[in-house]
This record gives structure tokens, sequence and C-alpha cells, in this order.
């Protein structure tokens, strides 16, 4: 069975706003090799619709946007390359290598995670909610930034009842930030 993996920024007081996170060449790698780790990836309409707006690979061109660094390329190519399942009501057609996922979303990531492979990942806030309240999550991975900001969203607001842990890994960043792995206690 294939692992599902979730891994998000997230600041010391606990923001997942993507844009209070800090970003540098070392966190774009790893967070490159995690990508990497995934067979596929499962968004919501919210994450897919800002991932492909940040780093969708320009069709004609080929010309990078003027803010996007030369270390950030393998990211782009990786998550651009990866097969993409999109979890919407509202959206009728997805492409960039992706397909929408319908129905019961239990059994349809079920269904993800019996077929062979490395792994599955999911990104975002709501959708990985739901998921953790089916319990279909197999791994946690929280990237903490050395910064408070004092406002955004949380992660996991709402949910109904606890999710007990235990820490499998931890990596720390030159930037101070720190990725804490966990695997839920079964």
């Amino acid at each position: 069975m294939r692992p599902l993996r979730y891994s998000i920024n997230v600041t010391l007081d606990g923001c997942c706003d993507h844009s209070e996170g800090s970003t540098d060449e070392e966190l774009h790698r790893h967070s490159t090799e995690i990508l990497a780790q995934a067979d596929a990836l499962i968004f919501g309409r919210v994450t897919y619709e800002m991932m492909e707006a940040a780093f969708r690979a320009p069709a004609r061109t080929g010309v990078r946007p003027d803010w996007m660094e030369p270390w950030m390329v393998p990211f782009v190519q990786t998550i651009d390359a990866a097969k993409k399942y999109v979890v919407s009501s509202t959206l009728e057609r997805v492409d960039w290598n992706a397909e929408l996922l319908r129905g019961d979303l239990g059994k349809a990531v079920q269904q993800l995670k019996q077929e062979p492979g490395k792994g599955l990942y999911v990104g975002g806030v709501k959708l990985p909610l739901a998921l953790a309240e089916l319990g279909l999550i197999d791994e946690y991975e929280f990237v903490v930034h050395p910064r408070l900001v004092g406002h955004g969203p949380t992660l996991f607001a709402g949910l109904s009842k606890s999710v007990d842990l235990k820490l499998v890994g931890r990596q720390e960043f030159g930037s101070g930030a720190v990725a804490l792995r966990y695997e839920p206690k079964r």
C-alpha cells in the first residue's frame, strides 16, 4: 500500500499561510525531495490553482518569471512533471497532468493508496483536515519556521477528534527552520 504523506510550512505561532513562511535554496531542495518521493500529488482546488499559477512551466516561451531564482527550477520541474489528482466539486476540468477526483473522498483516496508505488503526497489546509478525519494520512511533516506572524489560518481547525502522533524524523536547516516528521500512533 502506498503511504499518504502530508507536508506543510508553519510558523512558530501556527500560521500556515504560504506567504508567511521563509524560503531559501535549502528549503526548496527539501521540498523537491519530498515531492519526488511521491508517485502522485493530491490537491484541493485552492492549492492546485495556487501551485499551477506559480509553478506551471510556461508552455510556449520557456521563460521563467522574474521572481523565480535559478535554484527554484528543480522544484518547478518536479511539481510540473508530477501526476496530480484534484479534489473539487466546482472545477469542470483540469489539465497540468491532472485529473479530477470525484465521489466519496475516502474511497477514492483509499483506492489510490492501494495502487503500487512509492507513495502519495497531499498539500494544503482543508483537504488534509478531511483526510486526517478519515484516518488516511500515514505521515505528517511540519516544517516549522522561526517566525511569529500573529494571524492567518491554522492547521486542523475543527478536527473532531485528536490524532496522536509519534516523532519519526527531524531535520534542521540553516535558516533555523526544523522539519518534524510524525506518524499516527495506531
